[in-house]
């Protein structure tokens, strides 16, 4: 089973922003600037949250990740867009 996660980050250094989003954009599409939608498993999310950890710097960045249900569910048509929609991209098959 898939869930829907918003996965936000507030990251202090410009070269670790870099690399969180680049790292986000493996997992989600990108909402707003640090903001990304990401439909995951439970192997995904961790092995999305090791990453991370790996990334930032835990007393000076913070990333902020909620659990907003099973794609097929709720997590699907929870998020309302105004203005400018995004689109998201077509996902290739990840291997693990």
């Amino acid at each position: 089973m898939r869930n829907r996660y918003i996965v936000a980050y507030d990251v202090s250094d410009g070269k670790r922003l870099r690399r969180v989003f680049k790292k986000m954009n493996g997992f989600g599409d990108a909402l707003q600037y640090s903001v990304f939608a990401c439909d995951l498993s439970s192997k995904e999310r961790v092995l999305m949250e090791e990453a991370l950890t790996e990334i930032i710097n835990l007393k000076e960045d913070r990333v902020i990740i909620i659990d907003i249900g099973p794609v097929e569910g709720r997590g699907g048509g929870v998020m309302r867009t105004l203005g400018r929609q995004t689109s998201p991209r077509e996902r290739e098959a990840l291997v693990v």
